[in-house]
């Protein structure tokens, strides 16, 4: 399962969006399952999606959703649909409109992962649930994966989400992935370094520095290295998750607050 991290109004609903064909890229193009987006029958049955406010239709039953996921999803697999709403113990006839948030959002996967697709992609769809709920709807995703082995992005703003079943991390800011790779290779590769005061121009070749802080007398960096750090003026302390996605989005927000240099021929 691939995570999708960064701040507001980095882009990635916008990716998502072209992803599964609800937007078409001015420029450049996207593959997704060896097709383009959106654009064939067969293309459409091969990705779930589960938009951000998890929609449903309000006057519809459960039971309705069902029928018109049926309907308009040439591999729809009615079976998991029906056993999926008994175990979340949900009534078929209750209306969409009538459930909780959590419930709507468990309806939402649920007609997602019925029509058996290849990739599921879900954008922050716990953004708006209570914590039982969203643990509750990231577990039956999980149970989804193992069933039916579909590949998944998630988008969260909750590094704590991704941290619960993803495996591959891409963290994007202003329009641009900062950084992508195995979640334990990243960690592994991803070090605090905390000792008297350096200049990063003074640090080995191998060490990509991702984020600084100084005082008079000490320095504390963020590197990523593939090398183990030798200098033993270092403390060398590793990263969580959430340290290396800040890292990332705070490195990406202080370039884009440095001046542009004029250049005046």
């Amino acid at each position: 399962m691939v995570g999708l991290v960064g701040p507001n109004g980095a882009g990635k609903s916008t990716l998502l969006q072209l992803a599964v064909g609800l937007l078409r890229a001015d420029t450049g193009s996207l593959t997704v399952c060896g097709g383009s987006p959106g654009t064939t029958s067969e293309q459409l049955a091969r990705v779930g999606f589960v938009a951000q406010d998890t929609p449903t239709y309000a006057g519809l039953s459960i039971r309705d959703h069902l029928r018109f996921g049926a309907r308009t999803n040439p591999s729809w697999d009615q079976e998991t649909a029906e056993t999926r709403i008994a175990q979340l113990g949900l009534d078929p006839h209750h209306k969409a409109g009538k459930l909780s948030g959590g419930q709507r959002a468990q309806l939402a996967l649920t007609t997602a992962v019925a029509k058996c697709p290849a990739l599921l992609v879900l954008d922050e769809p716990v953004a708006s649930l209570d914590p039982l709920a969203r643990r509750e709807f990231l577990q039956a995703l999980m149970e989804v994966v193992a069933d039916q082995g579909s590949s998944v992005i998630l988008s969260s703003h909750l590094v704590a989400d991704l941290e619960r079943g993803c495996d591959y991390l891409v963290v994007l800011a202003d329009s641009r992935v900062r950084v992508a790779g195995d979640i334990d290779y990243l960690l592994a590769t991803h070090h605090r370094l905390t000792g008297p005061r350096h200049d990063r121009g003074a640090l080995p070749s191998d060490q990509q520095v991702i984020g600084e802080s100084h005082t008079d007398k000490e320095s504390t960096l963020v590197v990523r290295t593939e090398r183990p750090v030798l200098d033993p003026s270092w403390l060398v302390e590793p990263l969580d998750l959430e340290d290396l996605v800040l890292a990332y989005m705070t490195h990406a927000a202080d370039a884009g607050r440095r001046p542009k240099l004029e250049v005046r021929s």
